[in-house]
C-alpha cells in the first residue's frame, strides 16, 4: 500500500516516539546496572581492605551467586574484581572524584576538608585537567557543599550515564586519574559508542589534546581567541588509508570519502559546507580546500591541507582566504573564521615566529596517516611541560 506524505509523516512521528521511550528505558536500564555495579564493588573493596576477605572468598562468591541466580552474567571471580576496581578508581576518596571537583569548583571556592582524604595530593595535577574536559554540570550548585552530596552528583551525572562496556574499556586501558576522567566526561558528552570511545584511546586523544594545551602555552598563540581544546594536534587519519607518498588532492578526496570519521577526529559540532569552495576577490576566483562551519562557536572554520612541513608563507595565503570569508560570506550575527592548517610536520619554533604577529585565529596543526605510539605522545608532552614549567620560573 502507498502511503500519502501526511499519513508517512505521522507514521515517522510514532516511530519516533517508541525511539525515544526504548532509549529512555534502556538509559534507566543502564544506570541501575551500573549502580549496582558500584555497590557490589564497594562491599568487596571494603571486606578484602578490612581483611575479612582474601582471594579464595570472592571466589566462594562468585560460586555462591552463580549457584543461586545462574542466569546472571558478570558475577564471576574476574567481574567481581573488576567492580572493586570500578568502585575504587570513583569512589569519595578517590584522585578522579577529587579532580571533578576541581572542576566544578575553581580553587578558593572548594573547602578544604574535600581533600582531606588523598596523602600525596601533589600527584594530582589538576591545573591542565579543568581545561580539557566538557562540563557537563549545572551551576546552580550550592556554595559550600558537602563531599557526600558532590559525589551523588559525580555518580548520577557522569558515572551512571555510560555504558558498562564503556567503564571496562576505560579501567582496562587508562590508568592515570586525569585520563580516566577525560575520556569518561567526554564520552558521556560527545555520546561516543564503544567502538568510538576505542578508537579515541587507541589514536591517544587525551595525550594529543593535552599536547596541543602544552604547545599553546609554550607559543601564547591566541590564548583569548580560541578554545584551548577543541582542537588535537597532531591529527591522526589512519582510516583514510593514504600510501606514504600522496598528493593534496588524494588527502582532499579521502577525507571526503571519510566525512564522518574525520569530523569525529577533529571534533564535535562541525557542520560540512563543501570543499573547493569558491571566493571570488577582484576579478579572479580562488578556491579552498575544506569549508565548514561550527555550532558551538558560531563561525567559518577553514581547513587548509599541506603534504609538506609546515612553512611561514602558507599563513599569507591562509589569511587571505580568512579576510575574503569575514567579507564575502560570513555573517553579520558570526564570529571571526577560523583557519586550520594540516601539515605533515611543524617545528615548534618556526610556527612560534610565524604567528607572533599574526592576527587572524588560525591553527597549525600536524596529521598522521598512521597510529602513533601512545608512549611517543606521553615522552613528548612530558618534555613539553618541562619545558613550559621552565619558562614560567
Amino acid at each position: 500500500m502507498q502511503l500519502n506524505k501526511n499519513t508517512n509523516l505521522d507514521f515517522e512521528q510514532i516511530l519516533l516516539l517508541i525511539q525515544e521511550a526504548r532509549s529512555r528505558v534502556f538509559a534507566k536500564a543502564n544506570a541501575k546496572l551500573v549502580l549496582l555495579y558500584f555497590n557490589v564493588g564497594k562491599v568487596v573493596s571494603q571486606k578484602v581492605e578490612e581483611g575479612n576477605w582474601g582471594e579464595n572468598t570472592v571466589q566462594e562468591l562468585a560460586n555462591f551467586i552463580a549457584s543461586k541466580q545462574p542466569e546472571l552474567s558478570g558475577f564471576n571471580r574476574r567481574g567481581l574484581y573488576r567492580m572493586k576496581q570500578f568502585y575504587e578508581t570513583y569512589n569519595i576518596q578517590s584522585e578522579c572524584f577529587l579532580l571533578w571537583l576541581s572542576i566544578n569548583y575553581p580553587k578558593g571556592s572548594l573547602p578544604a576538608t574535600q581533600l582531606q582524604h588523598i596523602d600525596n595530593k601533589e600527584d594530582i595535577k589538576v591545573s591542565a585537567v579543568p581545561t580539557l574536559l566538557p562540563n557537563l554540570e549545572n551551576s546552580n550548585m550550592s556554595a559550600l557543599p558537602t563531599q557526600f552530596q558532590e559525589h551523588s552528583k559525580f555518580l548520577e551525572n557522569i558515572l551512571l550515564k555510560l555504558l558498562w562496556t564503556n567503564h571496562l574499556e576505560i579501567l582496562s586501558t587508562c590508568k592515570k586519574a586525569e585520563e580516566q576522567l577525560f575520556y569518561i566526561m567526554s564520552a558521556v558528552a560527545e555520546k561516543w559508542t564503544m567502538r568510538e570511545l576505542r578508537r579515541q584511546i587507541k589514536t591517544a586523544t587525551f595525550e594529543r589534546t593535552m599536547l596541543s594545551k602544552e604547545q599553546q602555552k609554550i607559543t601564547s598563540m591566541l590564548q583569548n581567541q580560541l578554545p584551548q581544546n577543541l582542537f588535537k594536534d597532531p591529527n591522526i587519519f589512519e582510516f583514510l588509508q593514504l600510501p606514504e607518498s600522496h598528493s593534496e588532492k588524494d588527502f582532499e578526496k579521502a577525507i571526503i570519502h571519510n566525512l564522518q570519521k574525520f569530523i569525529l577526529e577533529v571534533g564535535k559540532g562541525f557542520t560540512y559546507m563543501g570543499n573547493q569552495y569558491r571566493l571570488q576577490v577582484g576579478n579572479k576566483d580562488y578556491y579552498t580546500d575544506l569549508l565548514f562551519y561550527h555550532r558551538d562557536l558560531q563561525c567559518l572554520v577553514l581547513f587548509e591541507l599541506k603534504i609538506e612541513d609546515f612553512a611561514p608563507e602558507f599563513l599569507g595565503k591562509l589569511n587571505f582566504y580568512l579576510e575574503a570569508l569575514d567579507r564575502d560570506v560570513k555573517r553579520p550575527t558570526e564570529n571571526p573564521s577560523i583557519g586550520i592548517l594540516l601539515c605533515k610536520g611543524k617545528d615548534t619554533e618556526v610556527v612560534e615566529y610565524a604567528m607572533a604577529r599574526n592576527t587572524s585565529p588560525t591553527i597549525i596543526a600536524d596529521y598522521e596517516t598512521k597510529l602513533i605510539d601512545k608512549k611517543i605522545l606521553a615522552n613528548k608532552l612530558h618534555q613539553l611541560v618541562e619545558i613550559f614549567n621552565k619558562e614560567t620560573k
